[in-house]
């Protein structure tokens, strides 16, 4: 059920940003992870999400005013606040505008899984259909995209969920160049210097994994972006 759901997940702290990141991923959702309340309605507003999981206090834009902004575009997906604060306004204020649920910092991962769970159901968001199997050829290699893995042969290479985003980017845009940014933005949902650094590391092990055939080129254009390229 849960690998067709498209989370907009928005935390500034990095930590916990990146760790609810990874648990998300790894138990089969699509999330998209934003650090600040503007960036992540910008993001909200371009790009199609089934459920939104939002810290309280966040930088430009904090979670309430970010609320009430989805809210306006779409009453009905489902929101959860993180929040480190108790008082009962906050929470009176939360559910005045429609969020559906409350997570309040420190918690257990499985907790937050059970509740986006558990508001689903309710919803009935298990008739959303499961996106197709996607499956590339790239010389010999075979992509899997659904299962994050690479086989050639008799071997198989299981990617993570970075590594697979990243690739299938390329994949897509076959012999066209990719700009740095849309990566980023696509992949970690923003841009700086460390997650810069981050997809350089990416492409140098996407390089190493495909180096098995020869007629596969990943190339960096420098100022520009990233190409993939498959000789005839």
């Amino acid at each position: 059920m849960n690998k067709r759901i498209k989370i907009l997940l928005v935390e500034d702290d990095t930590n916990l940003g990146f760790l609810l990141l990874e648990f998300l991923e790894s138990s089969g959702f699509d999330v998209k992870l934003y650090r600040d309340g503007l960036s992540a309605f910008n993001g909200f507003s371009s790009l199609d999400f089934d459920f939104c999981i939002l810290d309280v206090m966040l930088p430009q834009m904090d979670g309430f005013t970010l609320a009430e902004k989805i809210r306006e575009k779409n009453k009905q997906i489902p929101v959860i606040f993180l929040t480190a604060r108790s008082m009962k306004e906050d929470k009176l204020r939360g559910f005045r505008i429609g969020i559906d649920d409350y997570v309040t910092k420190p918690f257990d991962e499985d907790e937050l899984l059970f509740r986006i769970y558990s508001i689903l159901n309710r919803l009935n968001r298990t008739e959303i259909p499961y996106e197709e199997k996607q499956i590339y050829e790239l010389g010999e290699f075979k992509f899997d995209v659904q299962n994050q893995e690479l086989k050639i042969k008799n071997e198989s290479k299981r990617l993570t969920s970075k590594e697979s985003k990243v690739l299938t980017i390329l994949v897509k845009s076959k012999n066209t160049i990719v700009k740095r940014e849309n990566i980023m933005l696509d992949v970690w949902g923003e841009t700086d210097y460390f997650i810069g650094r981050s997809l350089d590391v990416f492409i140098s092990k996407l390089r190493r994994y495909l180096q098995a055939e020869p007629r596969i080129k990943i190339e960096t254009i420098p100022t520009v972006g990233i190409v993939l390229t498959i000789a005839e």
